[in-house]
C-alpha cells in the first residue's frame, strides 16, 4: 500500500480529498490564468482520468502559460515542443549516441517528461505526429528496437491553431481519437482582458504553491476508475455514442442528415471515465446522466465527421451533439 493510499481510511474519504484538491488547484491556477474556468476544469478532468487533451484556439490565448502553470502547481516536470515542418521523430523521442567509451547510449528526448506541451501539432509531418501518438498510446517509445518507458504520470497537451491551415498536416481521425478531450479556447471577456492586461504589464508575479505530487496524481487516477457507475448511466453513455453513427439503428435524423462518420468505442470509455471524474470533483460519489452531458462535447466533437451538407449549412459538431441529448 502506498503512503498516499494509507492516508485515507475509505474510498469515500479519498473522493472527498480529490474534490478538495481540485478546488485548491483551481484557485492556485487562477492566480495566473484569468477566467477560462471551463478550460481549466476540462484539462484537470483529463489529467485525473489519465487521458490527453487537444487545445484548439487562436494564438495569444495563453495556451502555453496554462499548461506550464498546471505543471507548476502539480510539482511535475514540464517540457514544451514547438512542432515545425522539419521536426524529426528522433527530435522528440531521443536517439542513440556514441559516448567516449565507444558504447551506444540513449539520449532522452523532450517526451521524457510528466507534462508535454506539443505546440501546433498540425505543423509537423505525419511521421513525427505518429511518434508522439505512439508515446501517448503506449506510454513508451521504441528506439533502435529497444522500448523505453516514459515517466508516470505522462500527459500530453497538444495545441492547434484553427485559422492558418496553409502548410499544415491535419491530424487524421484515427490519431485525433487518441485525445480524450478536444478543448476549444475562446477570447476572454472584456472584464477578464482588463485584468490580464493589468497583471501582465506591471511587475506583478504570482507565487504558486505545489498542490499535488506525482504519486498523489497517480493515486487519484486509480481512484477515478474505482468510482461505481449505475448501469443506466453507463448505458446512456454508450447509447449517446451509438447515436453519432449514421449506420446505427439508434441514429436520429439529424445524424443521418449531417454526419459521415460517428465516434468509436473509445468515446464510450472516455465518456464514462470523464463522467466519474466530473462527479468526484463536484462532491458526488457516483456519476449521473448530467455528468455525461457535461463532458460529452469535449469527448465527441473531434470524433464525429460532418458531411458537406452540414458545412454548407453552417451546422457545427456541438450543435449536432446537443440534439442527441
Amino acid at each position: 500500500m502506498s503512503t498516499v493510499e494509507s492516508s485515507y481510511k475509505t474510498d469515500v474519504e479519498a473522493v472527498d480529498a480529490l474534490a478538495k484538491a481540485y478546488l485548491d488547484l483551481r484557485s492556485e491556477i487562477g492566480k495566473v490564468i484569468v477566467g477560462q474556468h471551463d478550460v481549466v476544469k476540462s484539462v484537470l478532468i483529463s489529467l485525473f482520468s489519465n487521458g490527453h487533451s487537444l487545445l484548439v484556439g487562436v494564438p495569444g490565448l495563453a495556451k502555453t502559460l496554462l499548461v506550464s502553470t498546471i505543471a507548476d502547481v502539480l510539482d511535475l516536470e514540464f517540457k514544451r515542443i514547438q512542432f515545425t515542418p522539419d521536426l524529426m521523430p528522433s527530435d522528440i523521442t531521443g536517439s542513440e549516441i556514441l559516448d567516449e567509451d565507444r558504447h551506444f547510449k540513449f539520449n532522452k528526448g523532450p517526451l521524457f517528461s510528466n507534462i508535454v506541451l506539443a505546440d501546433e501539432i498540425n505543423r509537423t509531418p505525419p511521421k513525427t505526429q505518429a511518434a508522439l501518438l505512439e508515446a501517448m498510446q503506449e506510454r513508451s517509445v521504441t528506439v533502435s528496437g529497444l522500448r523505453h518507458d516514459l515517466p508516470k504520470p505522462f500527459f500530453v497537451l497538444a495545441t492547434q491553431n484553427p485559422i492558418e491551415q496553409e502548410g499544415t498536416y491535419p491530424l487524421p481521425e484515427a490519431q485525433l481519437d487518441r485525445f480524450m478531450f478536444n478543448i476549444p479556447l475562446t477570447y476572454p471577456t472584456y472584464e477578464d482582458e482588463i485584468r490580464v492586461v493589468k497583471e501582465t504589464t506591471s511587475n506583478y508575479k504570482a507565487e504558486l504553491g505545489n498542490i499535488l505530487t506525482a504519486e498523489q496524481i497517480q493515486f487519484f487516477q486509480h481512484l477515478v476508475r474505482k468510482i461505481p457507475i449505475a448501469d443506466k448511466v453507463l448505458e446512456y453513455a454508450v447509447e449517446l455514442v451509438n447515436k453519432t453513427r449514421p449506420v446505427s439503428k439508434m441514429a436520429p435524423e439529424v445524424v443521418q442528415k449531417y454526419i459521415t462518420w460517428g465516434a468509436g468505442p473509445r468515446a464510450s470509455q472516455y465518456l464514462v471515465l470523464g463522467a466519474k471524474c466530473h462527479a468526484a470533483i463536484n462532491g458526488k460519489y457516483s456519476p449521473d446522466i448530467e455528468d455525461i452531458q457535461q463532458i460529452a462535447k469535449y469527448v465527441l466533437r473531434h470524433r464525429v465527421v460532418r458531411n458537406y451538407k452540414a458545412e454548407a449549412e453552417g451546422i457545427s459538431e456541438d450543435q449536432i451533439i446537443e440534439k442527441l441529448f
